[in-house]
């Protein structure tokens, strides 16, 4: 089944202020920050690969104007870096009013076979990364009495699969942080919700992934088919819009798999 045609923006986010991580390249977090910029957004694009990051703020800003994008290189895994991030969109923009912590790193290894280096990496970039953007978007937000954050969690967060022990531990405990910060941040007006995608194609996934397992997965899928990035994006989009007002500590899972 091919995919359906691709929607147009509505103005959803229209004057929003927005940093994205990982958001290099043509993946999930590369068609995010195009989805937000065509839905009316500014954006704070980052990721921890430098020149494919120039390449992409130079590309968005040719077509939405260098007034609606900024870009800073940022590794998760320092709290420094992330910091730096954050004080620029507030720089740049006044305000944040939307964060998308897109940043992770997969692999696969069998548990038996995995080193503590492998899994602490993991772990490192894909859970504690979210929680230290989380955490330094809150303090912003807080103070704002308004925002939204959106994670990036996985499919396998619920459903077991071979090789991927540190990724699965890594993605359930996006999960379960979103659950639990999303309650801290009711209070003060800020929401705070996750997207657990099942099978999105990129090329990264291309490079780190068998092709008998990517068809294998691709089989699972009722449409037959893997979702285009831009589809885990719109509904990203949904849970930072006002659309999703009432909606807080919840993991929406964008998938077609088969119960």
């Amino acid at each position: 089944m091919t995919p359906p045609p691709y929607v147009p923006g509505h103005g959803l986010l229209t004057g929003r202020a927005v940093v994205i991580t990982a958001a290099a390249g043509a993946g999930i977090g590369g068609a995010t920050a195009r989805r937000f910029l065509e839905e009316g957004a500014r954006v704070l694009i980052s990721d921890a690969h430098e020149r494919r990051l120039a390449a992409s703020a130079q590309e968005l800003e040719k077509e939405f104007g260098a007034d609606r994008v900024a870009a800073l290189p940022c590794d998760v895994t320092s709290e420094e870096q992330v910091q730096a991030l954050y004080d620029l969109a507030v720089e740049r923009f006044g305000r944040i009013d939307v964060a998308v912590n897109n940043a992770g790193l997969g692999g696969t290894a069998d548990l038996v076979d995995m080193t503590d280096e492998q899994w602490g990496r993991v772990l490192d970039i894909t859970l504690n990364g979210t929680m230290r953007c989380t955490r330094a978007a809150l303090r912003i937000m807080r103070g704002q009495g308004a925002g939204a954050i959106v994670n990036n969690a996985s499919v396998i967060g619920w459903r077991a699969q071979k090789g991927q022990s540190h990724y699965a531990a890594a993605k359930a405990g996006v999960m379960a942080l979103t659950r639990c910060s999303a309650l801290e941040a009711a209070d003060h007006g800020v929401r705070i919700n996750a997207v657990s995608p099942s099978l999105a194609m990129h090329p990264h996934l291309v490079k780190v992934t068998s092709e008998d397992l990517l068809d294998e997965l691709t089989r699972r899928e009722a449409f037959g088919r893997y979702a285009e990035p831009w589809e885990v994006a719109n509904v990203i989009v949904f849970l930072a819009s006002d659309y999703s007002s009432y909606m807080t500590g919840e993991v929406v899972s964008v998938s077609s798999q088969h119960a």
